[in-house]
């Protein structure tokens, strides 16, 4: 029998923090006692190309490195990447289409053409009010756990708070918590 992992896709532009998103993903999920990965793809490596990251998480030790091919869940970090065919290869229609926009789950659909769920969230606006930054992957994670539950929640938020509590205020830890907790709260689901 073929091993099965749980696998997920990201797809942004690099420094958005599709990467660090992963790789707090796969922390969380080792400190709640599953096997994990994460591991990025980069293009052209420069501020702003299009890059992807990828996570395997299991009970059992994850022994594939290739590319996620089969995703159980995509997240889009960048909406202006919804023309791109490859956001939603090999991604079954009942898995989730998760999308940091502003747009409506049937603008996101028009799109890309993807018939299964859509899920939105406006997750850079939520890291301007509660980060003070455009950086919207602490609550692009808070979504993933919210659509998926994979990992708890709290395994996340020890995870985020161990790393970000070494370089920066409580402020800005308190900050990233309220974000993920708005990721986790204010997805949208359609589909």
């Amino acid at each position: 029998m073929p091993e099965k992992y749980f696998e997920v896709r990201w797809h942004a532009r690099a420094g958005q923090g599709a990467k660090s998103a992963s790789q707090f993903l796969a922390e969380a999920a080792l400190d709640a006692g599953k096997y994990s990965t994460s591991f990025p793809e980069y293009g052209a490596e420069r501020s702003g190309a299009p890059m992807k990251a990828f996570n395997r998480i299991s009970d059992i030790p994850v022994r594939v490195r290739s590319n996620v091919e089969k995703p159980d869940i995509v997240l889009v970090i960048d909406d202006t990447l919804l023309g791109n065919p490859e956001l939603t290869a090999g991604l079954d229609e009942d898995k989730p289409l998760v999308v940091n926009t502003l747009m409506e789950p049937s603008k996101v659909r028009e799109l890309t053409g993807f018939k299964g769920k859509i899920a939105v969230v406006p997750a850079t606006d939520i890291a301007l009010e509660e980060i003070k930054r455009g950086i919207p992957n602490t609550v692009m994670i808070g979504a993933l756990v919210k659509l998926t539950e994979i990992v708890p929640l709290d395994s996340v938020k020890e995870k985020v708070t161990a790393a970000f509590s070494h370089k920066f205020s409580d402020e800005v830890v308190e900050a990233n918590m309220r974000a993920l907790e708005r990721g986790y709260q204010e997805v949208k689901i359609d589909g």
